[in-house]
């Protein structure tokens, strides 16, 4: 019997020795999973924040492109201002020096001679203004959306680049 109890004693300590042993190993591989599994998560998780960095950046650089666009919109509108209020100014003073100058005519033929001369004069005047507005308007015009331009081909060429 004592050799029984013997071989029980060592049958025990042999299955004691190897579920310590195959413990050993599942805690090892669990622990290599679970660092494994923290490494994916820490890597999706710096990817998620670059990629979220890079969106605010990406919508920070389209707002100042709005505001670069809405800057040079307002020059223009300036500029086209300045230049109206400077036509109406001038065309109101020939009109009033013109007026004087009908006023004083000696004839009806000086009279239509006058008459015609500042209306050769209003209608080059106006013509020359209306390029000169026009050529304004195309400038503020490609001013405002040059900045716009800009962002939407960094923007495309991004995307090609990500394909």
């Amino acid at each position: 019997m004592a050799d029984a109890a013997e071989t029980v004693k060592k049958t025990v300590e042999t299955a004691t020795a190897q579920v310590k042993a195959q413990t050993e190993t599942v805690k090892a591989q669990a622990e290599k999973m679970q660092a494994a599994g923290a490494k994916a998560a820490r890597e999706a998780m710096d990817k998620s924040i670059a990629s979220i960095t890079e969106l605010n950046a990406e919508g920070q650089r389209n707002l100042e492109a709005v505001v670069a666009s809405a800057s040079a919109a307002q020059k223009g509108a300036e500029a086209l201002s300045a230049q109206s209020v400077a036509y109406a100014k001038k065309s109101w003073e020939d009109g009033v020096a013109a007026t004087q100058s009908l006023a004083q005519a000696r004839s009806v033929q000086e009279l239509i001679e006058l008459q015609t001369t500042f209306a050769k004069s209003a209608m080059e005047t106006y013509l020359s203004e209306a390029n000169k507005m026009a050529d304004t308007l195309t400038a503020s015009v490609k001013d405002s959306f040059k900045p716009i331009n800009e962002r939407v081909t960094a923007s495309v060429e991004r995307f090609q680049a990500a394909r």
